[in-house]
């Protein structure tokens, strides 16, 4: 079941789903789109993004992020405090 894609390169991000599976197992597929290789990780979306986020996810396809962007740091915030209606 896809649940996200990469923008530009056709690559999509899929749960795989089995049957009698809680959604809470189902684990991620990356397929790069055009192409026919995939890749499996035996972890959920949330933990999956995390470990992309943090460099400690093992995949061929998210590593030039990291060339191009070079993040030092990660900042989280409320949807109120971003549109700026979060009380003062």
């Amino acid at each position: 079941m896809p649940w996200a894609f990469e923008e530009g390169t056709g690559a999509f991000l899929y749960w795989l789903v089995r049957p009698g599976q809680h959604p809470d197992e189902w684990t991620v597929m990356y397929n790069e789109g055009r192409g026919p290789l995939w890749e499996h990780h035996a972890m959920g979306c949330l933990a999956f993004l995390l470990a992309v986020l943090t460099q400690s996810a093992k995949t061929q396809y998210f590593g030039h992020h990291y060339e191009v962007l070079k993040p030092t740091e990660h900042r989280f915030a409320t949807a109120d405090r971003t549109l700026g209606t979060a009380r003062r």
